[in-house]
Parts: structure tokens; C-alpha cells; sequence
């Protein structure tokens, strides 16, 4: 017979995981599952995310289907050291959304969160709207144990997509967004649109 006073809280080694793929691809809805059920296992969970992120929610992380979890926003990544040192709960799951965003040192930030015994989940766009690496992730995926590369569905020809193209013409590539600016594509069909290098 078990005791009631008992309750058992399952053992969290330091790990790093990484869900990655274009715009619409279920990115933050499958980083927001995995929290989720670390929280129904009885874990400490703390998400952030970076603080120019405030699509829909300066407090939150929302996928495009609006599901939401609360989060804090920071500056670098440096400050999610400063947060959890204040931290009065036990914490055994960290979530970052939008690891492209972030400082080169988000790397250094997930490999020492990972010595320190914590499951690190981290969601973020494996490419730019050039169809080019984008910031930290390749790094950040070389690293990790786990990477799930998760897809869309073509826009225009109903295939899988794994890119994101930006048809409303703006250069810089830090472009906050979602309809209004982007649309996902395939292989074929965002090649179509790329203007050859000379």
C-alpha cells in the first residue's frame, strides 16, 4: 500500500533539446507541450523568451494558434542566470522560445544550465527569411541531444515546407511577425522566388 504522504517527483538529468523548422510549423505549440507535461510530472518549469518578442504577449509565449504559457522576457541571455538565482521554487525544466533572437552566449547560458542538472527545451527558427542559418541554432543544435525539426505546409503548393519566406520586402533580417510579413514554402517553391546569386 502506498503512503499518501508520499509523492514521488521524477529525476531530471541536465539535457538539451531542440525543436526547430520554418514559420507555421508548430515550433512554439510543441515547445508549450513538452512544458506542459514536465509541470503534470510535478517539475519546476520556468520559460523565457526575448523581450522585443511581444507579437502577443510581453508575459507570455503564444503560438500562432494562440495556445499560451506565462514566460519571462530578458534583454540577454545572461539575465536567465540573475532570474533563476532569485528563484525561490525548485527548478528542473528551463524553456526558451525564439533562440534565434537571442546573444552568441545563449550557448554558453543552456550548456551550463545543462551541467547543472536542468532538462533545457529550446524552440527557434532554423533559418532566416534568406534561407541562411540563423543565429545560434546551428550551434545550438550541434549541442543538444535531442532535435526535432518540425514542418509547415507550403503555401502555394501544399507540400511539407521548411522555409520561411518574407514577401512584404523588408531587408533587415530581426523581423517580427506572422501572416502580414511571412508565408512558409517549400524547397521548390521559395528557390523560385530567390534571385540568383552573379
Amino acid at each position: 500500500m502506498t503512503d499518501p504522504q508520499f509523492q514521488m517527483v521524477p529525476t531530471v538529468r541536465g539535457s538539451i533539446e531542440v525543436i526547430t523548422g520554418s514559420m507555421f510549423s508548430g515550433k512554439t505549440e510543441e515547445l508549450i507541450r513538452r512544458l506542459r507535461r514536465a509541470k503534470l510530472a510535478g517539475l519546476g518549469v520556468r520559460i523565457f523568451k526575448p523581450i522585443y518578442d511581444n507579437r502577443y504577449h510581453s508575459n507570455k509565449v503564444v503560438s500562432h494558434n494562440q495556445n499560451s504559457i506565462t514566460c519571462e522576457s530578458v534583454k540577454t541571455s545572461s539575465e536567465i542566470f540573475t532570474i533563476l538565482r532569485n528563484q525561490k521554487d525548485i527548478v528542473s525544466v528551463i524553456g526558451i522560445d525564439e533562440a534565434q533572437f537571442f546573444d552568441p552566449q545563449i550557448l554558453e547560458v543552456v550548456q551550463e544550465l545543462s551541467r547543472q542538472n536542468l532538462r533545457v527545451i529550446i524552440a527557434g527558427l532554423d533559418m532566416d527569411f534568406l534561407g541562411k542559418p540563423f543565429g545560434p541554432m546551428p550551434s545550438l543544435m550541434a549541442v543538444a541531444e535531442d532535435v526535432t525539426k518540425v514542418r509547415a505546409i507550403c503555401s502555394d503548393c501544399g507540400n511539407e515546407a521548411t522555409f520561411s519566406y518574407r514577401h512584404s520586402g523588408i531587408a533587415d533580417t530581426l523581423v517580427l511577425g506572422a501572416q502580414e510579413h511571412y508565408r512558409p514554402l517549400c524547397r521548390t517553391c521559395f528557390n523560385a522566388f530567390q534571385v540568383p546569386n552573379p
